[in-house]
């Protein structure tokens, strides 16, 4: 048992630093989407001035954006994603899917993706790169890495809730406040390797009692775990995901895959995950339904719609 001021070591806790929240997700949605220029990032996500320079800043600094200058007179600048930050293009697919799934997109815009090689529009689909099968949380092993330990969690203090305009439009708003929130996504990757209880989870992640009351409440009122009881006297609970909780899982395996690839620690990754069906370790893929190969960022085309024209389509 560790210290209440430690959290298992995690490269989602890491990544999560970077873009666990939601100002940052809705900038990162707008750069895949084109938007380079301040005024088209303000347009697009409906931030305030002040908030989007703020985050823009911190993006490039932790190596997401490259700040571009196109104009000398008077200057001005474009952010350009990188490299690391075309990498969590798989992280934001699984977002969206999650987000088509199961938000309630009334109202709200929607996409329509197409897969250049086969020509098909598609859902965003996570397999095994071992087999090429689909995967979810129930069918991963897990067991701890090489890099496993304690970590003294890091607490930037950011607003739950983004600062936004009446008319900001997001692909997945709804998705984006269970990432936006670090804590959120901390509980649900304690209840996806089977820590369950209030106490057990608090040990986990080092959440405060109250907030971590607040969040499991949070999620349980939006449908992505239940509360079951497991003990009378006193009442005692332990939490279990439902169907939505479980389709949440791939946003946070390519969140974990992107966070082991530039926040791993110097022995390795902490987490090592098999996929039972074929036995082999589990290298994650974000793929197209139709043809069943690897996404890549410019091998898709996107199309903005309504949401009713999405549904029609």
């Amino acid at each position: 048992m560790h210290g209440d001021n430690l959290i298992r070591t995690c490269s989602i806790w890491r990544a999560l630093e970077v873009v666990g929240d939601t100002p940052t997700l809705l900038i990162l949605e707008a750069g895949w989407l084109g938007a380079r220029r301040f005024d088209v990032l303000r347009r697009r996500t409906g931030l305030l001035k002040a908030l989007l320079s703020d985050r823009l800043k911190r993006l490039v600094e932790s190596g997401m954006l490259e700040k571009r200058l196109y104009e000398t007179s008077p200057p001005r600048h474009e952010y350009v994603l990188t490299r690391k930050g075309r990498d969590v293009y798989w992280t934001s697919l699984m977002l969206l899917r999650w987000e088509q799934r199961w938000a309630d997109r009334a109202g709200k815009i929607g996409v329509i993706l197409t897969h250049k090689p086969c020509g098909k529009t598609f859902e965003p689909t996570p397999a095994c790169g071992a087999c090429n099968e689909t995967i979810d949380a129930t069918v991963v092993d897990w067991k701890p890495g090489p890099g496993v330990g304690l970590m003294a969690p890091l607490y930037s203090r950011r607003r739950q809730q983004r600062d936004s305009s009446e008319d900001a439009t997001s692909l997945f708003d709804e998705a984006a406040r269970i990432m936006g929130d670090r804590w959120a996504s901390l509980i649900m990757r304690s209840i996806f390797t089977g820590i369950n209880r209030f106490d057990d989870i608090r040990r986990d992640t080092a959440i405060a009692t109250n907030i971590l009351s607040e969040r499991l409440a949070w999620l349980t009122s939006i449908g992505a775990i239940r509360q079951v009881q497991y003990a009378t006297s006193p009442p005692r609970y332990e939490y279990k995901l439902r169907r939505k909780g479980v389709d949440y899982y791939p946003a946070l395996l390519m969140l974990m895959k992107w966070g082991d690839t530039y926040y791993c620690s110097p022995e390795g990754p902490p987490l090592l995950l098999t996929h039972k069906a074929c036995g082999q370790p589990l290298d994650p893929q974000v793929i197209c339904s139709e043809c069943r190969k690897p996404i890549r960022p410019d091998e898709v085309e996107f199309e903005i719609v309504e949401g009713d024209e999405r549904d029609a389509a």
